[in-house]
């Protein structure tokens, strides 16, 4: 079959050709955009190696707000505090207040500027290439891709920024007169929270769930992952690899040998340690700093 091409030719002023341009017929179009479909990312060990909040914890130590034996304290009140509320399980109150008291009193601008220093350094390298290629592909394909994640949305945004993702959702803190208050606009974006917060985005963004993907390596985003009609489990730990296998979900695993039980140390016990750990260190720098 002989197939008909057209081609185009362009001329300057004195006759010569300038350049040309070549279309096949027969060749396939792209599809169109699909604009109820997007994607949504976990990003602690699902886009970035290890957590967000532990990067941006080594960056500000890296920048003296707390010392290294700071860090090394104050893990170890987290884990001892974490152990016991485990034990009075149901009272997370006391989490949910100092989930962001760390910046309280800080400008908004200057919180994005750390974190936009701190990722370019630290967050930038940690990155998984092959998440970042499923990324691009909703990209590609005309779709949307958030972030979901429960760092602080700045963080997410900032990611979000450097990828060149359409956006965050993440933990809100309350902001008054351009400062923070250190107090939570709402819960953690955790667990059905998540959920929760894709469901809202869809309604108001006109996306349809069934036709939207998921991305995340923790069974702890079962919720949202179950929420949308294509759910993917990626680095995944084993209570969600046994359930995306129950489930038929497609598997991608970027991580290999004993690099990936490296990787994981950052993303659980020592993001929640560190959590705590930046809470009460900066409340240290900021007396220091006053006296």
């Amino acid at each position: 079959m002989v197939r008909s091409r057209k081609v185009t030719v362009s001329t300057d002023a004195h006759g010569h050709t300038a350049g040309w341009a070549e279309t096949d017929p027969a060749a396939p179009t792209p599809p169109e955009p699909d604009p109820t479909a997007a994607a949504f990312f976990d990003v602690d060990n699902t886009m970035m190696q290890g957590a967000s909040i532990y990067w941006f914890a080594r960056g500000l130590a890296a920048r003296k707000y707390f010392t290294t034996s700071d860090l090394v304290r104050f893990a170890w009140q987290q884990l001892r505090f974490r152990l016991l509320a485990t034990e009075h399980a149901g009272d997370m109150s006391q989490a949910k207040e100092a989930a962001l008291a760390f910046i309280e009193g800080w400008r908004v601008e200057d919180v994005e500027r750390l974190t936009e220093e701190i990722f370019d350094e630290l967050m930038a390298p940690r990155i998984w290439s092959g998440t970042r290629r499923l990324a691009q592909r909703h990209l590609d394909a005309g779709e949307r891709v958030w972030l979901v994640s429960a760092a602080p949305v700045e963080i997410g945004r900032v990611i979000a920024a450097r990828l060149g993702l359409t956006g965050a959702i993440g933990t809100v803190a309350e902001i008054v007169d351009g400062a923070y208050t250190g107090r939570l606009v709402g819960d953690l974006m955790h667990g059905p929270a998540k959920a929760e917060a894709i469901t809202q985005l869809a309604a108001v963004e006109g996306l349809d769930l069934s036709r939207c993907a998921a991305y995340s390596d923790s069974s702890n985003d079962l919720p949202m992952l179950s929420a949308v009609g294509r759910a993917v489990a990626v680095n995944p730990d084993g209570t969600l690899l046994r359930q995306a296998r129950q489930q038929g979900w497609e598997v991608r695993d970027f991580r290999t040998g004993r690099r990936a039980v490296k990787i994981a140390v950052p993303s659980t016990a020592a993001a929640g340690l560190v959590a705590g750990a930046v809470t009460a260190g900066l409340a240290l720098h900021r007396r220091r700093r006053a006296n």
